[in-house]
């Protein structure tokens, strides 16, 4: 009893507290921490350098583990995979000969949509012909033929469905869960392409296009324009930095940050990196003597530096791009009640020999009041 007289309940009270918050502190910590990585692979496909560094430092070079495990229901059976690991430095030592073979005989668009309409169910030959419309059965059969030489399909009897085999089923769903993460390599190997096939948007016939980075900059003022047509947009102030670099900002209502339905990336992200623009529809300029249209996302494949800042929903958010590939995930580096969007653009030297004439864009400002004389644009 004497013990119990001497405890100090107060004490005791504040170093549970403590603990509790501590404890809450480190529950929310991994959650916080998806976030922040899922907000980098989107917007950046990078992860935060500090964690990358630290687990570095703890465990050694090219050390670690990976876990996964999984359930997928098909044909009206449920599979379930038990959690698997594989040793990071095992990875690493992987055969490449082998793993290139593996890669190349799935490295072909039919072969890939064979086995995902066969993964979500069985499928006999002209019911494949049917839904991915290729035409002839001579075409599916030479796929399906590499396929089940492989051992990743197996048809169930002569002339019945093909199936993926279960113990191919973990595997193939990985790799494709890897490919999605993968996807926007796909946008950045399609920029490269873009500056290697520059003289298709720049019209290189006389040549003269080659020292013209204006091109660029009427794309940006494009899509001000279009904002305008919106009745979003009645300013746009242009910034002459130096004859390589220079500012458009306009008072629109800024390119959205939030994800796009379906692609696990944000608009503004889509926006400066999809060259189609299927999703977004961006504005378009094409140079005389073009075969295609320069729209931002080409813009952006076409600059050294490009950097865009975003005013909307009470932020300023900011994402730098060097040909195209953000240099870091999105940031927010403020608070506003403007809204708007400011674009600055670096022309790659390679493409383009010349810089940016005041006159010239002088003389564009004049060309684009006269036809919206309820924008505003101002050279500084």
């Amino acid at each position: 009893m004497e013990l119990e007289k001497d405890r100090d309940f107060g004490a005791e009270l504040d170093f549970v507290k403590e603990q509790l918050l501590q404890l809450q502190a480190l529950v929310k910590q991994p959650m916080d921490g998806r976030a922040a990585a899922a907000v980098a692979v989107t917007d950046a496909a990078m992860r935060p350098k500090a964690s990358v560094e630290a687990a570095a430092d703890e465990a050694g070079s090219g050390s670690g583990k990976l876990h996964f495990a999984g359930s997928f229901r098909q044909d009206g059976s449920l599979l379930k995979w038990e959690a698997q690991e594989r040793n990071v430095q095992q990875l690493m030592q992987t055969d490449s000969e082998k793993s290139a073979k593996i890669l190349a005989a799935l490295g072909h668009k039919q072969r890939l949509d064979i086995l995902r309409t066969i993964i979500e169910a069985p499928q006999t030959g002209s019911s494949l012909v049917d839904q991915l419309g290729m035409g002839t059965t001579g075409q599916l059969y030479h796929h399906i033929k590499a396929l089940a030489g492989a051992d990743l399909l197996q048809q169930e009897e002569r002339g019945g469905a093909y199936r993926v085999p279960e113990y191919r089923l973990l595997p193939m769903l990985l790799l494709l869960a890897a490919v999605r993460d993968l996807g926007d390599v796909s946008d950045y190997l399609d920029m490269s392409d873009v500056r290697k096939r520059a003289g298709d948007y720049l019209g290189h016939g006389s040549g003269e296009a080659a020292s013209n980075p204006h091109l660029l900059l009427w794309a940006v003022l494009e899509n001000c324009v279009l904002e305008h047509e919106a009745g979003s947009c009645t300013e746009v102030h242009l910034f002459l930095h130096d004859s390589r670099t220079i500012t458009a900002a306009d008072n629109g209502r800024g390119i959205p940050e939030r994800l796009l339905a379906d692609t696990g990336k944000t608009w503004l992200h889509t926006v400066m990196t999809d060259l189609k623009q299927l999703a977004t529809k961006g504005a378009t300029v094409t140079a005389p003597g073009s075969a295609e249209g320069i729209n931002i996302a080409v813009v952006n494949a076409m600059c050294t530096s490009l950097q865009v800042e975003v005013r909307r929903e009470g932020r300023i958010v900011r994402q730098s791009y060097k040909h195209g590939i953000p240099q870091h995930p999105l940031l927010t580096i403020g608070v506003t009640q403007e809204t708007g969007t400011s674009v600055t653009i670096e022309p790659d030297a390679e493409l383009f020999e010349g810089g940016f004439d005041r006159a010239v864009i002088e003389q564009r400002i004049e060309e684009l009041q006269a036809a919206y004389p309820q924008l505003a644009i101002r050279l500084n």
